[in-house]
């Protein structure tokens, strides 16, 4: 099934048909602006900007307005839209497969090459209803688009007396929308129809449908999921949209047997079917107490007639379709006819249920479509589904109430009736909002039931028919949805939504915690308490959901419950991949009794935390039996927090049961939430550097010091040890801003806790990751965030074991196993693991460790501890003037830390594996890419070498002192004696040599007083070789050529998108380029590159076209002649881009704007954007 192909047509269709559906209201005088008024307006139609509509159409655009009036424009488009879409698909589906009553092809030919569908060529001999007279005129006339129109219509029509669910009689409002243009060769429809695109055979299984389905909402999820961003939540008209997810044929398989079949094979053991069921697990050898309690309650000589099966979140039916396939299967091996077979599944076995209309059609659809595969006869038969889209009761006024019950003068059956309606209308006021996770209890209806039969005869009068259709039509689907809800079957099996309760809707949100308080971390979860609540004792309820609540602690207790009262049959654990690159998912298989000592079957289908593997590998690995294992979950009590760790070893249950905790010793805390980082974070490079101090001690301190930035750890990266200081936080007078930033409502948006924790030194780590854990040592004077915890132990001397620990593989294995997901929360850490004795040995090993990733770390300018570069270090400490010698020197001494550190590593993994017993399960050895510190690179090496020498020009760094000399303040000239800093914070990067002070020769100066004038050539000829020197180019040429090109974009990998050197550039030609730094500039500078650099590039230029054109005036040769108007011309387009950067520089020049380094790069860098290299 080419799904690329099927994305495209579904997402292409869904805007054509929405500009198509807006197009024709528009045609009948109604935008999302405005509702037109007839001109001229009868008691059997009405004029609208002169076009004449019948009485049906008066009545169709009255009821369209109304429809517009309850639920908006917008909405009612996109109905009306994917109404037509889910008809055409399957319109497709069916003429594809010979599904069509009248075996004529709808929407194509059976001839490809022919663009005109057969409905049109054979209208006169169809077989349904329609005025052969008017359509021979069409067809005359060679009207094919309207005569396309109406027979659609009549097709659909005739489809309603077997489909009424997909195929609504047409007489409404979709009618008079009915999308023009279907049969020109651009339309969607010819895509839909083209074999080329989608061969027929992608249409033969009818899972096609519910792919079509998902593709075309997949734009509008993408605009839920934008809004949540903006924190817009989730509500009832977004949430299928939002939760959709289709899930993989083989996964479905795999559910629908384990549970379905499951309930047959327990029955029946001997049965032959199984062999059918590639994806079933048979149960793994169990004690004898456990096989005598499972034979107490396997289901026994079961009647297929009797099994219900339900999915309570169908969407487009995949599995229910699934679910037929295997009772088909079952009821063929108990000797049914076959064609009575498919009647008796979808009326007594298949049950679905969903909160989105448009998906319980398409599920109808998809089970109607998988009856008529096995049997003619099913169009022919009365068949009453038991699929529904989940109904409101908010329709049910006082009004109703009050006619209902006011047919009868007796109190007691007054009293019954009013309970039963205000019983349907509490419990499903606003249902669409819950969905099947509403909790209905079973309700005597048999009063009301009554009343219903003796509405049917009542006359009422003309105010009371409009209640009396309501009543008739919506009130017994409400009791029905009730019985559906109460009820209990034997398998419950369901993808579910999914949604954080982060980005629930109040009145979602509410109902969760009230009703669902053990799970409601995620919508998925509340489906798992939910749908073992539907099942019947001893049934079956099989799902895929995220993992979250195999180990969160905000599962704990759902956890629990599951451990004590249920009785996990199998899982496939995914790992991530099954949905893209999504958080990860699971599938399983619960018996709704618990079954003590059993033991369970799981496999764990990925090799690597985080790694993202597709679908077809996952089930590649499940025939091959990759990550099998076997587990009680009695066990999992024996790990905190009982997460479902199924794979570890015994010896590893014990470590957890003999061992004290990580959190005996210390206490782990998440920091602060800020409400908005983009106010309150900067990266520390950005600000002024005197209103930065990484010294402070307490929050007392910040109250009296006028100090504005503060360190701030937010995980980053994965790095040991010590790193990841990057990000500063506004914490000025103990973070009054931040502890008082409120919405409009006065609600606080910030979260500042654990504040007595700020400013202590601790061990901090990268909550979120699809890695490896790591951990760093954080010194006093740092804040921290929710995504950068801290550990703060309790006693000094536990930090470096606690660090060592952590960061060996014996922390990493205990921590996947508490936290097997990609978050690692406070919780897990505290409750890894802990000796009650300590060997502090190892301490010497992790203090070398952070002190070479400090050194590290503090190598890179990066780094605000940064002193001077390697080159320059290497050079002093060998008194040699080559750079190529300085680097040799530096790559041999960084080799020499990195294989220190490695040394070091393996060591601690060593103690660590000793210390706890687990030699047969881990190695000490580690791969080098879990190395955490640099080793020397030529390339990147020379790059910030340049990089330190631009710093030096601007004064950023100075050679005469180490570290930072200036970001912000005061500029004192002084402190730059033996390289001055320029003068003007204007450094040209021009394709020719303009000017003396350009970049390239202060480049050169800054080589020559750093390494010497005797080895200049050397060390520019090192510098450009290794910048990748073209032949026939100096090295000047070169150099020159990488700050033009490639410096900016390094710059800007290096300061992670902020950029402190500003790239003004005039356009595509680079006819003018220069940098300035940020901390130095003023309101004056745009007015000195204009006047000072742009003009006077202006006026050099204008003379080299003089000199240009007196080449061609002259004597010159042809050729010469030739090759100079080739340079006049790529001249005269410079001079243009100059002419047009002008006026922009000229005009900003003017406004004297000024900056706030406060306000970070992205704000002022915003204010130039004309002037400036994009980012």
């Amino acid at each position: 099934m080419n799904k690329s192909a099927l994305r495209s047509l579904a997402t292409n269709a869904r805007r054509e048909l929405l500009n198509k559906v807006k197009s024709k209201a528009m045609k009948i005088g109604i935008t999302e602006e405005k509702i037109k008024k007839a001109d001229v307006e009868s008691s059997d139609a009405i004029f609208i900007d002169g076009r004449q509509l019948s009485s049906e159409e008066k009545n169709q655009r009255k009821n369209l307005i109304k429809r517009i009036e309850q639920k908006g424009f917008n909405q009612v488009m996109e109905e009306v839209a994917y109404t037509w879409f889910n008809r055409f698909s399957a319109l497709r589906f069916m003429e594809v497969n010979e599904y069509l009553p009248s075996n004529v092809r709808v929407l194509s030919s059976v001839n490809p090459e022919d663009p005109i569908p057969d409905i049109i060529k054979e209208a006169m001999s169809l077989d349904f209803e329609i005025d052969k007279e008017w359509v021979y005129e069409r067809k005359v006339k060679n009207e094919n688009d309207k005569l396309f129109q109406y027979l659609i219509i009549k097709q659909c029509n005739d489809l309603n007396n077997y489909l009424p669910f997909m195929f609504e009689k047409i007489n409404d409002y979709t009618e008079i929308l009915f999308p023009e243009g279907l049969l020109s060769k651009d339309s969607f429809l010819r895509k839909m129809t083209d074999v080329d695109e989608i061969p027929e055979d992608d249409w033969e299984k009818v899972e096609v449908i519910g792919w079509l389905y998902q593709y075309y909402i997949s734009e509008k999820k993408d605009q839920v999921f934008s809004d949540l961003k903006k924190k817009v939540k989730i509500s009832k008209e977004t949430l299928p949209a939002a939760t959709q997810l289709f899930t993989p044929n083989w996964i479905v398989k795999y559910m629908v047997e384990n549970s379905l079949g499951r309930i047959w094979i327990e029955s029946y053991p001997d049965s032959p079917i199984k062999e059918n069921w590639k994806y079933y697990l048979d149960g793994v050898d169990q004690k004898n107490n456990v096989i005598d309690q499972l034979d107490k309650i396997r289901h026994k000589n079961i009647n297929p007639e009797e099994i219900t099966f339900l999915d309570p979140s169908c969407g487009s039916g995949h599995i229910l379709v699934y679910a037929f396939d295997v009772l088909y299967e079952i009821y063929r091996e108990k000797g049914y006819i076959e064609h009575e077979i498919p009647k008796l599944i979808l009326e007594k076995n298949l049950f679905g249920l969903d909160v989105d209309d448009r998906a319980s059609q398409l599920a109808s659809f998809a089970v109607m479509m998988k009856a008529r595969e096995k049997s003619r006869r099913v169009f022919r038969q009365d068949i009453s589904l038991n699929i529904y889209a989940i109904q409101e009761s908010n329709w049910i006024t006082d009004e109703i109430v009050d006619y209902l019950i006011g047919f009868d003068d007796s109190n007691d059956n007054q009293g019954i009736l009013k309970n039963s309606i205000n019983y349907l209308r509490d419990i499903f006021w606003d249902a669409k909002e819950y969905g099947s996770i509403l909790n209905v209890e079973t309700f005597d209806f048999s009063y009301l039931n009554k009343r219903l039969e003796e509405v049917v005869n009542e006359d009422v009068d003309l105010f009371q028919v409009s209640i009396k259709e309501q009543v008739l039509e919506r009130i017994p689907f409400l009791i029905l949805q009730t019985k559906l809800l109460s009820n209990k079957y034997d398998v419950v099996c369901t993808n579910p939504p999914y949604m954080g309760s982060g980005n629930m809707g109040k009145k979602l949100s509410g109902y969760v915690k009230l009703k669902y308080p053990n799970s409601k971390t995620d919508l998925s979860t509340v489906f798992m308490e939910k749908t073992l609540s539907l099942c019947k004792e001893n049934g079956y309820m099989s799902m895929i959901n995220i993992p979250v609540w195999m180990t969160l602690a905000s599962c704990v207790t759902l956890r629990q419950k599951l451990i004590e009262n249920k009785t996990i049959v199998n899982m496939l654990h995914f790992g991530r991949g099954v949905f893209g690159s999504d958080f990860g998912s699971t599938a399983f298989v619960f018996r709704n009794k618990r079954v003590k000592e059993y033991r369970s079957s799981y496999r764990r289908l990925f090799l690597k935390k985080g790694a993202v593997d597709n679908v077809e590998q996952k089930e590649k690995w499940f025939f091959e039996g990759i990550g099998s294992y076997i587990a009680q979950q009695e066990d999992f009590k024996k790990i905190p927090g009982n997460p479902f760790s199924y794979w570890i070893s015994k010896e590893t249950y014990k470590i957890f049961q003999d061992f004290n905790k990580v959190g005996d010793v210390a206490v782990a805390k998440q920091g602060l939430i800020t409400g908005n980082n983009e106010k309150f974070l900067r990266f520390w490079f950005e600000i002024s550097n005197e209103n930065f101090t990484d010294s402070c001690s307490s929050r007392e301190e910040t109250k009296v010091n006028g100090i504005k930035w503060y360190p701030y750890n937010k995980g980053g990266d994965f790095r040991k040890w010590y790193g990841n200081n990057n990000y500063v936080v506004n914490w000025e007078n103990d973070g009054y801003e931040i502890q008082n930033f409120k919405d409009d409502n006065g609600k606080l948006r910030s979260r500042p806790q654990n504040l007595s924790y700020y400013f202590k030194s601790g061990l901090t780590w990268t909550a979120l990751t699809a890695g490896v854990f790591s951990m760093r040592y954080s010194p006093k004077g740092f804040l921290f965030d929710a995504m950068g915890p801290v550990c703060f132990p309790s006693d000094s001397k536990n930090v470096y074991f606690i660090l060592g620990l952590l960061n060996s593989v014996v922390g990493d294995k205990f921590l996947k196993i508490l936290s097997p997901n990609l978050k690692f929360d406070q919780k897990p850490l505290e409750n890894v693991p802990f000796p009650q004795k300590t060997n502090h040995e190892l301490d010497d090993l992790v203090k070398q460790n952070i002190l070479i990733s400090k050194n590290d770390w503090n190598n890179f300018e990066s780094s605000w501890d940064f002193k001077k570069h390697p080159f320059l270090k290497y050079k002093e400490d060998s008194n040699n003037s080559r750079i190529k010698i300085a680097f040799q020197e530096w790559e041999g001494f960084s080799l020499q830390q990195f294989n220190k550190l490695m040394f070091n590593e393996e060591e601690l993994n060593r103690i660590f594996i000793e210390f706890y017993g687990l030699e047969s399960e881990l190695s000490s050895e580690i791969d080098e890419k879990g190395i955490t510190v640099q080793k020397a690179d030529l390339e990147r090496d020379i790059k910030s070498f340049i990089s330190y020498a631009v710093g030096c020009m601007f004064g950023r760094y100075s050679l005469d002192q180490e570290g930072l000399t200036y970001a912000g303040g005061e500029f004192d000239k002084n402190k730059y004696q033996t390289f001055h800093a320029d003068g003007d914070n204007i450094l040209p990067i021009l394709p020719g040599v303009y000017f003396e002070d350009d970049i390239v020769s202060r480049f050169i100066d800054f080589v020559k007083v750093t390494y010497g004038k005797e080895t200049l050539t050397e060390n520019l000829d090192f510098i450009a070789d290794t910048l990748g020197k073209k032949k026939n180019e100096t090295a000047k040429e070169t150099i020159r050529r990488y700050f033009l090109n490639d410096f900016f974009k390094d710059h800007l990998q290096t300061y992670k998108k902020r950029p402190i050197y500003w790239l003004f550039t005039s356009g595509k030609q680079k006819a003018f380029n220069c940098l300035i730094y940020l901390h130095r500039y003023d309101s004056t500078t745009l007015g000195r590159i204009r006047t000072d650099y742009l003009h006077e590039l202006q006026t050099r230029m204008d003379a080299e076209k003089d000199s240009l054109m007196n080449i061609i005036d002259g004597d010159s040769t042809s050729k010469e002649i030739n090759q100079t108007k080739k340079e006049l011309k790529s001249l005269e387009k410079n001079i243009e881009e100059l002419k047009e950067y002008d006026e922009v520089l000229h005009h900003m020049a003017d406004q004297q704007i000024e900056i706030d380094l406060d306000d970070g790069v992205e704000i002022n860098y915003e204010k130039f954007k004309r002037l400036l290299a994009k980012k």
